[in-house]
């Protein structure tokens, strides 16, 4: 059962790795201006931070196995949709469907797993589906690339549509089995009412789960923003990026899926998270001052190792901090710091109109920082663990 939810999480991140490579030339091809294409292809991210949140707060009050199948089912619809899209007004709608939908899928899937999870093990399947993510996060780009340049966009995401519905029918027969039992289901209706928005902010585990999935997108943002001109800066051929890429997804993948997940399990989450954004910080800075190609593998290397040990952390801090009756609307706000800091990091830089070096210097202070400020009052928030309300 583990598996197939690893299955449901590859496959949504699968969808939106798949859209990077080929979005913009897609929307160029009906006819979008530049600032079109740039809205189409942000669009996507803002409705998906809605739709995290909702999914979140459904999750609590019906439970997952319904959002799930939703979202699935409806995700699927909104791929195929992409058919009929011949101008950019059209686009621009279908991408705010798409994310909106999509966005019911990942904190349901989330909240399935840790709520299937023993407590000693939590470390360790953050880790595994982790490593789903950052599979998804290699194949995906490829895929569409390849794909793409030989038959059409929309033939790309009817392929990923036609998954959605095969994992949606099994979740049907396969997921319902899972339920709550009905002394958590009234539990679950006496939270919903008690538990605010306010009070996870008022809880330092959960504070710091949010604002590291913030922070890690963040920088996924600007990587995503500034490698490609940086590479293009040092004279280096546009497929560069993707090896580079690629890199940093292979050593994230190796760290989630060899012997060295344990140690997430064994050390608390925290001081790991400091760990895994103190090297993206590093590599940040590294790719500011890399001249030349193995320099440059190098940083993504570093930044590989980062990640792998920051996404199982993050994860591990908000199990810990919530329990079953609310983890699905805390999962809700996870995601969408998720999509906010995607939005936050490619956009910040153009506005404040910094250089390249310049903009991976910013970036590497910002996160070195953060890494130092995970640290401060944490004895504080080992002593209490679990949200009271």
């Amino acid at each position: 059962m583990r598996y197939f939810i690893y299955a449901i999480i590859f496959i949504s991140f699968f969808d939106l790795f798949t859209q990077l490579p080929i979005m913009s030339t897609f929307a160029e091809s009906v006819g979008a201006s530049t600032f079109l294409i740039g809205l189409a292809v942000g669009m996507y991210s803002f409705s998906n931070t809605f739709g995290n949140i909702i999914s979140g707060f459904w999750t609590d009050r019906r439970g997952p196995f319904l959002v799930l199948l939703t979202g699935l089912f409806t995700t699927g619809l909104s791929l195929l949709l992409y058919y009929f899209i011949k101008e950019p007004v059209l686009l621009i709608i279908v991408r705010f469907v798409h994310g909106l939908v999509a966005g019911l899928i990942v904190p349901a899937a989330f909240t399935y797993l840790a709520n299937i999870t023993e407590k000693n093990k939590r470390g360790k399947g953050s880790a595994v589906s982790g490593a789903f993510v950052g599979i998804a996060a290699i194949a995906g780009p490829a895929f569409s690339g390849i794909l793409a340049s030989r038959t059409s966009v929309p033939f790309v995401f009817s392929i990923t549509s036609m998954a959605m519905f095969l994992l949606g029918v099994i979740a049907l027969f396969t997921l319902k089995k899972i339920t709550f039992s009905k002394t958590e289901q009234q539990s679950e209706e006496l939270d919903e009412n008690k538990v605010t928005v306010g009070s996870f902010f008022k809880n330092t585990g959960i504070i710091k789960a949010f604002t590291g999935a913030f922070f890690l997108m963040f920088s996924q943002g600007v990587i995503a923003y500034l490698l490609p001109l940086r590479v293009q800066e040092l004279g280096f051929d546009s497929k560069v990026t993707g090896t580079l890429l690629s890199t940093f997804g292979i050593v994230a993948v190796l760290v989630f899926l060899l012997p060295t997940n344990r140690i997430f399990d064994k050390i608390a989450p925290v001081y790991t998270l400091a760990l895994g954004i103190s090297l993206m910080g590093i590599s940040q800075l590294l790719l500011s001052a890399s001249v030349n190609i193995a320099l440059l593998y190098g940083a993504l290397a570093c930044y590989g190792v980062g990640f792998g040990f920051l996404f199982p952390s993050i994860n591990s801090l908000l199990i810990d901090s919530t329990s079953k009756e609310y983890r699905g609307k805390a999962y809700g706000y996870f995601y969408a710091f998720f999509s906010f800091g995607v939005v936050v990091g490619s956009s910040l830089l153009g506005w404040l109109a910094l250089g390249i070096q310049e903009g991976f210097i910013l970036t590497g202070i910002i996160l070195l920082v953060f890494a130092f400020l995970t640290l401060l009052g944490n004895k504080s928030m080992l002593k209490s663990r679990q949200l009271h309300v």
